[in-house]
């Protein structure tokens, strides 16, 4: 469980998002609110379009059409952030190989965000990040097509990590990639927080995966958050909630019975 007396990284209130207009207007978030403590993972789950990327992408500013209150650090943040708003919030993606450029090397991809930020002792912070993502040196030169998809990720990683943020958001960062290399990517996503002390939102369809990695989890449902719980609770298969509940017999592998029994929340 979190520290109440914890400093409040994140803060959520109201938020809602739409996509479209008029009669086809599309409500994907619906007045969610949750805060996150320093220090703290913090896990979205949910099936697919329940809005839980979607509140990533209005955190790091890459959705601009939304209204409520978001504050980060105590302070407000409007829909346009300044420069400097990402050198404190970074974002790593689901995809590993669409969200590197696939005309530039490893070197380039990281040297950007330095440029970008005018952030001095280049060289030195593009070996200190490549080795923290567990990369050797001569993968400095690579293109993304001679990387396999952990190594990917790991560049992805890197290029979020080398502005030194403070919060760290992973849209499924582990959906990608083989079963065998999900599980190395997870420690060293848990490993690079504490060492960075890292303040984080995972989101994931995966009960697993938020189970292993976070603190509390969130479970939304058609742009809602249904329940709130921590991991023991979703660990030990304790909810309230029958969506959530629902999920978590979903999770135990298909069964006919089991699938027959579902129904479509509203």
């Amino acid at each position: 469980m979190s520290d109440p007396l914890a400093l409040t990284v994140i803060g959520v209130e109201n938020l809602r998002v739409g996509f479209g207009g008029g009669a086809q207007s599309f409500p994907a978030v619906q007045g969610v609110s949750f805060s996150i403590v320093e220090g703290e993972i913090f896990g979205l789950v949910g099936e697919s379009g329940s809005g839980k990327s979607t509140i990533l992408r209005v955190i790091s500013g890459l959705n601009r059409d939304w209204s409520g209150r978001l504050t980060i650090r105590g302070q407000e943040i409007g829909k346009r952030r300044a420069k400097r708003f990402y050198k404190t919030v970074q974002m790593v993606f689901q995809d590993p190989y669409g969200s590197l450029h696939p005309r530039k090397t490893v070197d380039a991809i990281l040297y950007e965000g330095l440029a970008v930020q005018s952030m001095d002792d280049r060289q030195r912070r593009i070996e200190r990040v490549l080795y923290d993502v567990g990369l050797q040196d001569g993968f400095r030169f690579r293109y993304p097509h001679q990387l396999s998809g952990g190594q990917r990720q790991r560049v992805a990683i890197a290029r979020a990590l080398i502005l030194e943020p403070r919060i760290l958001l992973l849209d499924e960062p582990t959906s990608a990639l083989d079963v065998s290399v999900q599980a190395e990517i997870l420690n060293l996503l848990r490993e690079l927080r504490v060492r960075r002390r890292l303040t984080c939102i995972l989101v994931s369809h995966n009960l697993a995966v938020v189970a292993h990695m976070c603190e509390r989890i969130a479970v939304m449902n058609r742009g809602r958050i249904v329940e709130e719980l921590d991991s023991a609770s979703l660990r030990a298969g304790v909810a309230q909630d029958p969506y959530t509940q629902q999920l978590m017999r979903a999770a135990r592998g298909y069964d006919r019975a089991i699938a027959d029994s579902f129904v479509d929340f509203d």
